[in-house]
């Protein structure tokens, strides 16, 4: 599984806002599913640079379920593309992910 994040910075993890602006992590099966999204983030945003990461979905649920995030897995058989702003909350792009311990 992959996700992305802020290149350099894996603790950075991407997300989008759903509709009720609750953030999202996008979790891909697919590595050229997931180069082809930020692909797209790079063309249609003004966001940090962003790379593709491994992850072990296990693990990432358990994170995701320890600081109260929300995921979705995304298959080859799904179609996302990025919002058309970056993060409708935060005035900072870098901003401090929460610590996890």
């Amino acid at each position: 599984m992959f996700v992305i994040t802020i290149k350099d910075h894996p603790q950075g993890v991407y997300s989008v806002l759903d509709a009720d602006d609750d953030r999202i992590i996008p979790i891909f099966v697919n590595r050229n599913d997931a180069t082809r999204y930020v692909d797209l983030i790079e063309i249609t945003n003004n966001n940090p640079p962003l790379e593709v990461v491994d992850v072990i979905l296990e693990q990432m649920m358990q994170a995701c379920s320890v600081s109260g995030q929300r995921f979705s897995i995304i298959t080859e058989d799904d179609f996302i593309v990025p919002p058309e702003t970056y993060d409708s909350l935060s005035k900072d792009t870098l901003e401090e992910p929460p610590k996890h311990g």
